[in-house]
Order: structure tokens, then C-alpha cells, then sequence
């Protein structure tokens, strides 16, 4: 299923690409390049061409932000998931020594043994 979305996502991006490419507002874009002569802004006129090309461009974009909060939704988020990244696992694995006397206020803290960094 994920892989599916993300497949979803790629193929609208291409699209949006496609579209924002095509619009221009001061008409010289891709859109008066389809055709003979820019046919498609002759047979439905420039005014409906832009129209159209802004509806598909929010319809795109739109798409794209749900799709990609679905795959994250599908992926999993919760903390108990599998560690990502070398850096995450890292941190996870580093405990961090606690003090063993409180401090009195005024008093200079003791210092915390610093743990030897591994090896890679």
C-alpha cells in the first residue's frame, strides 16, 4: 500500500510539473506550443485554457499534500517502529549517567564521567 501512494505521488508529480510548465499569464508558455499554431488555446479559447490549467495545477497540488499525509499515516509513526536512521539508533542506544548526590544549592557540580565513544 505504501508503495502504491508513493508511486501516486511520483506520477503527480510529473504532472503538476507538466502543468505548471504549461501555463504562462502573459501567454507565451507551453500552452500556445500544443498544436498547429497553439490550436488548443484557439479551439477553447485563452480564457478557459488558463482556467483550466489553474484548476488542474490546485487539483495536482491538493493531491499531492493528501497523498503524501497518507503515506505518512501508512508508514507508521509510532515511536516503537523500526529505527531509521544510524543517528536516531545512536541516540537511542547512549544512556546517559545519572548523579548519584544531589547538588546543594551554591555548590559547584560535580563533574559527569564522560563515556568513551565506540569505535566505528
Amino acid at each position: 500500500m505504501y508503495y502504491a501512494i508513493i508511486a501516486l505521488i511520483l506520477v503527480i508529480c510529473v504532472l503538476l510539473s507538466l502543468v505548471v510548465l504549461a501555463q504562462n499569464p502573459k501567454g507565451g508558455g507551453l500552452s500556445s506550443q500544443f498544436g498547429a499554431g497553439g490550436g488548443a488555446a484557439q479551439m477553447m479559447g485563452v480564457k478557459r485554457t488558463g482556467d483550466l490549467l489553474e484548476k488542474l495545477t490546485w487539483g495536482f497540488a491538493i493531491g499531492l499534500m493528501v497523498l503524501s499525509l497518507g503515506s505518512y499515516v501508512v508508514a507508521g509513526h509510532a515511536p516503537s517502529g523500526p529505527v531509521r536512521s544510524i543517528n536516531q539508533q545512536r541516540a537511542l542506544e547512549t544512556r546517559i549517567p545519572a548523579t548519584s548526590a544531589p547538588v546543594a544549592p551554591g555548590a559547584p557540580a560535580p563533574a559527569a564521567p564522560v563515556a568513551p565513544v565506540p569505535a566505528n
